[in-house]
């Protein structure tokens, strides 16, 4: 592979003076490509952190020995799946990026965590509420039987991910919102002596709707995940059922799949 691009020359400003990159020009991978996913990779490692500023254009397409249009279309294409901005008057500036959660029980906020992302949490609702029929069918109790309605907005470096809209049996637990917001609620389970032992999820896809897009800081119809979630204990019981929505440019599942012998 022919390198490109020698020790990183300083650059006022610019979090792409401290990095280097490999581009091979004789891989059918067009180069544009090859330096978005260098620079997503150094994204994703925090070698570029959110609030970096890449610097100017030209310059690091002088560094490179690539035509100013190759650096743009590489940028444009970061900016695209939102790991990138460009602000007026500032240049263009890492955004964060993208929360890539396994598929396993676990809270998005011990995800974030440990991820490194750090989740800021802010309650909108916590209140008792008629269980609505799926509600009711999901906690096994009485259609319009009361039941704890949560609904949290969850940030990770200061950007919102998710909007999760969670409900509780009455009586499970004190849902206290300062601690909601300074802890996952999976985490309030444990330590109230509940413990989780399985759940049935299921993932898809749609359109936030204006008040989603708000919340979340997305343009109406903008590509949202869905989640829902029906978690049990130890015996069986199911203590809590969410339904979530992640913005898609900020969030992915990971699925490992296995072969059945």
């Amino acid at each position: 592979m022919a390198r490109t691009g020698g020790p990183a020359r300083p650059a006022t400003g610019s979090a792409l003076a401290a990095l280097d990159f490999a581009l091979d020009r004789g891989s059918p991978v067009p180069l544009y490509h090859q330096l978005a996913q260098q620079l997503e990779a150094a994204i994703a490692r925090g070698a570029l952190a959110p609030g970096d500023l890449l610097g100017n254009e030209v310059d690091l397409a002088v560094r490179l020995g690539l035509s100013r249009p190759t650096v743009r279309q590489a940028i444009q294409s970061l900016v695209d799946k939102g790991l990138l901005v460009r602000r007026r008057g500032v240049g263009t500036q890492v955004v964060h990026s993208q929360v890539r959660r396994p598929l396993e029980l676990s809270s998005l906020y011990d995800d974030l965590e440990a991820a490194g992302q750090s989740p800021a949490t802010r309650v909108v609702r916590n209140e008792p509420v008629p269980a609505a029929p799926e509600v009711a069918a999901a906690l096994r109790v009485a259609e319009g039987g009361e039941v704890i309605l949560l609904e949290r907005l969850r940030s990770a470096h200061g950007q919102p991910v998710a909007l999760l809209c969670n409900y509780l049996p009455a009586g499970l637990l004190d849902p206290d919102s300062a601690r909601l917001e300074a802890t996952g609620l999976y985490r309030m389970m444990r330590a109230a002596g509940i413990t989780l032992h399985s759940a049935r999820q299921t993932v898809g896809a749609r359109s936030a709707t204006a008040r989603e897009a708000a919340r979340l800081d997305e343009k109406r119809g903008a590509a949202l995940l869905t989640m829902q979630r029906t978690a049990y204990d130890d015996t069986g019981r199911p203590v809590e059922y969410g339904t979530h929505i992640y913005r898609a440019s900020r969030y992915a599942f990971d699925f490992q799949l296995l072969v059945r012998g």
